[in-house]
């Protein structure tokens, strides 16, 4: 028996964002609407985006022991993620610098802060976390070195699922770990370089050929493409009015490795996390926007 459906294994961030009318051009200088301060970061807004759609969820991640890592905290137990794994101090909180156009299209600058603290040793201290665990997920805005050592230390019969942003080059056992390895067409081309391809169906025949067990990669409004060794499939999404894309992925992510642990078929799960991404657009925010399993039945 699992403690948890999920635990998260990523960063923590404090989001600061300002709405602009367009992004701006290098070297412009554009004006905004009011700074707001939202809780952030891709690991943490997995473990909220599981928790609200009623998984049993943990974080394993670091903050600063200052007000944005308070906020955070805040943020993870009131969605009911339990922090026990969050670690605190070694520098400040992370935070990402966001600008949001009217279309919904968002810029993201990310100083890591505690995130780059979080340490292979970390994850060795909490083996328990990772053995209580039925699905670990993992970003990259945390060490490199660190998901490579959550890796290694998976029990056996426990999934792994990457989303690889911001998108490197990442290490053969990394990779063959990934089921599935979740990427959209920027990562996907980063990954593979200039032997990509240019369709969809191309980015997952060349990530998979690289190890990984299965890959999704997703299409925006367009919903996402899954493939594993049995082929590969199209998902549609829902279409709606977006209001901020600000952590969507996230939630995508979230939803399809509680899914999957939960004993859905790829396809299944890829497109009850399209569902879960489109609800999370209509919203502005990231963690704020995540909608709960009932909100996304209304879909």
């Amino acid at each position: 028996m699992y403690d948890y459906d999920l635990l998260v294994v990523g960063s923590a961030n404090a989001d600061l964002v300002i709405g602009v009318e367009r992004r701006p051009a290098a070297g412009e200088t554009v004006l905004g609407g009011d700074l707001s301060t939202h809780p952030g970061g891709k690991g943490a807004n997995q473990a909220v985006a599981a928790a609200r759609l009623g998984a049993r969820t943990a974080l394993l991640a670091r903050v600063g022991e200052d007000g944005h890592g308070r906020l955070l905290l805040d943020s993870l137990r009131s969605a009911g993620v339990d922090p026990s794994g969050v670690l605190a101090g070694g520098a400040p909180t992370g935070v990402a610098l966001i600008t949001v156009d009217p279309s919904g299209d968002n810029s993201i600058v990310v100083s890591p802060g505690a995130n780059a603290r979080l340490t292979p040793a970390d994850v060795r201290e909490s083996a328990a976390l990772l053995r209580a665990a039925r699905v670990v997920s993992a970003q990259l805005e945390i060490p490199l070195e660190t998901v490579t050592e959550a890796v290694r230390q998976l029990p056996s019969g426990t999934r792994f699922v990457l989303n690889p942003s911001p998108p490197r080059p990442l290490p053969a056992e990394v990779l063959a770990a990934c089921d599935p390895l979740i990427v959209n067409e920027h990562e996907a081309r980063v990954i593979l370089g200039e032997d990509a391809g240019a369709e969809p169906e191309d980015w997952a025949r060349g990530l998979l050929a690289l190890g990984p067990r299965s890959v999704v990669v997703t299409l925006g409004a367009e919903g996402a493409l899954v493939a594993d060794g049995s082929g590969a499939a199209r998902v549609a999404s829902v279409k709606v009015a977006a209001v901020d894309t600000t952590g969507a992925g996230d939630a995508f992510t979230a939803a399809l490795a509680w899914k999957l642990g939960a004993g859905a078929s790829l396809a299944e799960a890829a497109g009850y996390a399209a569902r879960v991404g489109a609800a999370a657009v209509t919203k502005a925010g990231a963690q704020e926007s995540y909608p709960t399993a009932g909100e996304v039945e209304q879909l």
